[in-house]
């Protein structure tokens, strides 16, 4: 028998804390809450989690930085904000600093629940590529481990949030093939953020600094203009 989803949930609102936790688990997930940003934090760094639903506005640690924390962590889980700040830059902001998606009180829980089981598929599916493509890739003067989830470039190991490792893998597996925003939204986030493809523009410079010798003429990562981008650069193994 399958082991349940272990879900971290932090959140002050008890109210809406306990509608999320019985919803969650009637859906078969193992759900621990925390109602302030140090005991969430607490629980965060215990590691074993499947996937964090995180409050922005917390008692002490707020959940942006939770959410950074999350990321500087070197195992990958999925991070769902529920807040009521709704404004585009909290949006933003939220996406650029990790999480894989937003949503903004009131919201449905139905719609919840189905993002939070959208994200688990998708770990489940990179987890099953990275199986199948368990092979070292060589490309452009970058060698990438898609089971170590490690890059170097001319033999030197690059520093890449697992944002950027993904974004970078998924380049370097399609060499001269042109995405649009949105295309790499999709696959690399998940699934559309419809009005945030420009989070992909800040994924790709800071990624631009990392791997190209001169970020403003990159020579890696081009810009298709009008359409998009492309990695430049044949498999060399």
């Amino acid at each position: 028998m399958d082991q349940p989803r272990r879900l971290l949930l932090v959140e002050d609102d008890r109210h809406i804390a306990d509608m999320l936790a019985l919803n969650l688990r009637d859906e078969g997930m193992e759900v621990t809450h925390c109602a302030d940003g140090e005991a969430g934090l607490r629980q965060l760094e215990q590691g074993g989690w499947d996937a964090l639903v995180l409050d922005i506005m917390l008692p002490g640690v707020d959940g942006l930085e939770i959410c950074r924390r999350a990321r500087a962590m070197a195992r990958y889980v999925p991070i769902i904000i529920i807040s009521a700040r709704a404004t585009e830059m909290h949006r933003i902001l939220g996406l650029e600093l990790g999480a894989d998606d937003y949503l903004a009180k009131p919201f449905s829980v139905l719609e919840l629940i189905a993002r939070v089981k959208a994200l688990l598929r998708r770990v489940d599916a990179l987890a099953r590529n990275a199986r199948l493509d368990a092979g070292s890739l060589s490309v452009a003067g970058l060698f990438i481990d898609p089971v170590a989830r490690e890059a170097r470039l001319d033999g030197r190991p690059l520093d890449l949030t697992p944002r950027e490792f993904d974004l970078l893998h998924f380049f370097a597996r399609q060499p001269g093939k042109v995405f649009s925003r949105m295309d790499l939204l999709n696959a690399v986030w998940g699934y559309s953020h419809e009005g945030y493809e420009h989070t992909v523009n800040t994924h790709i410079n800071r990624l631009r600094t990392k791997i190209e010798a001169d970020p403003a003429q990159p020579a890696r990562i081009l810009t298709v203009w009008g359409r998009g981008y492309k990695f430049a650069g044949g498999a060399e193994s």
